[in-house]
């Protein structure tokens, strides 16, 4: 996610020590940019972006309902809704994914 090292040098935050090389700065995680004089060069990258969304049927779903659940109850709960197919959970929760 390289992205996630697109961040600004003013809003970037230390993450690593005075002197630490763009390899060990990787190794726990941070971004390693040493192109601006004067600011943090190993700094936090951005927070994933997520949002979630009511899978398709390829994707197992995960009961957040109880049997005879109302579709109205089922998304008042924030989950998703879908009578079909017989045999697996209509209520289900929402799936996480990366934007």
């Amino acid at each position: 996610a390289r992205c996630q090292c697109k961040v600004a040098p003013r809003e970037r935050m230390n993450c690593g020590y005075p002197g630490i090389s763009a390899g060990e700065c990787r190794r726990i995680g941070c971004c390693f940019n040493a192109s601006v004089p004067g600011i943090p060069w190993c700094f936090a990258p951005k927070a994933k972006r997520v949002r979630k969304i009511c899978a398709d049927d390829s994707h197992p779903r995960i009961n957040c309902g109880y049997p005879g659940i109302s579709a109205q109850e089922c998304e008042r709960k924030g989950c998703c809704f879908r009578a079909r197919p017989a045999g697996v959970p209509w209520c289900f929760y929402r799936l996480v994914v990366e934007e």
